[in-house]
């Protein structure tokens, strides 16, 4: 019950949060100087129709107050999931339409990413653990510290220079086109793919690393190991098991940044995704969609807080959500 309580006050809490921030990209947006239907010559009436259906202006295409259209944008946006058509990037193309066509080659390079960097990492981070202080244990570590010290974008850039421009490996931009799970598409993503794993293998690795070095020189294994248990039995029935209960919320929580921090990998490696998306929309002033893609990540982050707190409870039944005892 209260676990339940706890979730529910959670997901409130989320929603009010999340209504805050898109209400606070609102106010701002609305307060920017709209540009004059006008400007669009023969399609002023695509124009004005949008922005009437969406509350913005009156049927002439004169603002309405700042208060009536926050109301409309409340109803029409949010509740009925009518953001408007687009004025600037995809004209007159329905903005919703548009993002859908676009996420899954967001969702899949950053899937690909999570699927090589998870194993790796914790691999890396246990076998550095394992060999404490040897010659191994430091190799990965100073390999660890240089990844997560070098922005992600570098990576990409030596990426694209050695193995798609020197080397002609994989091509320099990522095909467009809707075969996902073709090889050639696979082989065109696979430098972004490689760019957004690299800082997350080191960060999985030094995370698995400190937690399992201290699992493993703690009391209860020394006692598991006094009475008769090999050093692998004691790894992988105790420590490892133990050690997983901080990574595991780890590995959630960085899966879903990876989807909200690849925007700039997208824009070096052009892949026609949500991220790519979002910049040109901030650069070309299409309101529309930033409001749009500005409400998707935002729900993604605050998303990640839920299920990272909520992944303590399931993976340790000594944990309880909400409990007051």
């Amino acid at each position: 019950m209260d676990m339940a309580k706890y979730v529910v006050k959670r997901i409130l809490f989320m929603l009010l949060t999340f209504l805050i921030i898109i209400s606070i990209c609102f106010v701002l947006i609305r307060l920017l100087p709209n540009e004059p239907a006008q400007q669009f010559g023969k399609d002023m009436q695509l124009v004005l129709q949008s922005r009437y259906r969406q509350g913005i202006c009156d049927i002439n295409g004169n603002p309405i107050p700042l208060a009536q259209q926050y109301w409309n944008f409340l109803t029409k946006t949010l509740l009925r999931g009518d953001w408007g058509v687009s004025e600037k990037l995809y004209f007159g193309q329905n903005c919703f339409d548009v993002f859908l066509s676009k996420l899954p080659n967001t969702v899949l390079v950053n899937a690909y990413s999570s699927l090589m960097a998870v194993p790796l990492g914790l691999m890396l981070g246990i076998y550095a653990a394992l060999k404490k202080n040897r010659w191994q244990d430091h190799v990965i570590s100073t390999g660890v510290m240089v990844l997560v010290s070098v922005p992600s974008y570098v990576y990409a850039f030596l990426i694209q220079y050695f193995l798609c421009f020197k080397m002609k490996l994989f091509p320099l931009v990522m095909n467009a086109g809707d075969d996902y799970f073709s090889m050639e598409m696979f082989r065109s993503m696979f430098p972004a793919v490689l760019s957004l794993s690299l800082g997350s293998i080191a960060g999985y690795a030094r995370f698995t690393r400190a937690e399992l070095t201290e699992v493993l020189t703690s009391e209860y294994l020394l006692l598991a190991r006094t009475k008769g248990l090999t050093r692998a039995q004691t790894t992988v029935r105790h420590a490892l098991r133990n050690a997983m209960v901080p990574i595991f919320p780890s590995i959630i929580s960085e899966v879903i940044a990876v989807l909200s921090g690849s925007l700039i990998i997208e824009n070096i490696f052009v892949v026609p995704g949500v991220g790519e998306l979002y910049t040109r929309s901030i650069t070309a002033l299409d309101y529309n969609f930033f409001l749009l893609l500005s409400g998707f990540y935002t729900l993604i982050g605050l998303t990640a807080g839920i299920v990272v707190d909520l992944s303590y409870g399931f993976i340790d039944p000594r944990i309880r959500m909400g409990s007051k005892k």
